[in-house]
């Protein structure tokens, strides 16, 4: 799930900005253009650790821009097939819900949830509920905002973005009881 990783960033610097500071701005630039986002490869980069070398600049021919190759350690986030996850639901419709796993949003089809969970097309806001279930009984329900245990089934990665499938079919694995529930 989370690793550290050696990564490279390469940074054009306009001559304005060349002087005392330069290192300062470079190591500004590089947290706003790497954190948050996402390499296929390596999965979503999280935080940036530290610096490890930042090489010596290219001027760039024409533009008088500096070209700096970074190199740095960062904290990575990467979903496995198999993993286990908790996330929170933000979206249900018939087909299934999705479910926000810090920066993954993991898609939960109606055939990878028990039978025993039934889409409640009369319940608004969109839940699933439990076969058998009363409606102002809330035990079990899915609807946006429910914590959710999953496991994930698969995973497709392009080359700044990562999508999953998962499953609630499994032992263990579904909506979360709240603390209301569990001082019952």
């Amino acid at each position: 799930m989370f690793f550290i990783k050696d990564l490279t960033h390469t940074i054009n610097l306009h001559p304005s900005f060349f002087g005392p500071t330069t290192h300062q701005y470079l190591t500004t630039k590089l947290h706003a253009d790497v954190e948050g986002t996402c390499t296929g490869k390596y999965g979503y980069i999280i935080a940036v650790l530290a610096i490890i070398t930042v090489g010596s600049g290219t001027i760039q021919p024409g533009t008088g821009m500096a070209e700096f190759e970074v190199r740095y350690k960062a904290i990575v986030y990467r979903p496995f097939k198999g993993e286990v996850l908790e996330g929170i639901v933000s979206n249900v419709n018939k087909m299934g819900f999705f479910a926000d796993v810090g920066p993954l949003t993991v898609f939960v089809s109606t055939h990878l949830i028990p039978t025993s969970i039934f889409f409640d097309s009369g319940s608004n806001p969109p839940a699933f509920r439990v076969k058998g279930q009363e409606q102002d009984d809330d035990t079990g329900t899915i609807t946006k905002g429910t914590k959710v245990r999953l496991k994930i089934v698969g995973t497709r990665v392009d080359a700044t973005e990562i999508f999953a499938i998962g499953t609630i079919k499994e032992e263990f694995l579904g909506a979360m009881m709240s603390a209301t529930h569990q001082n019952a």
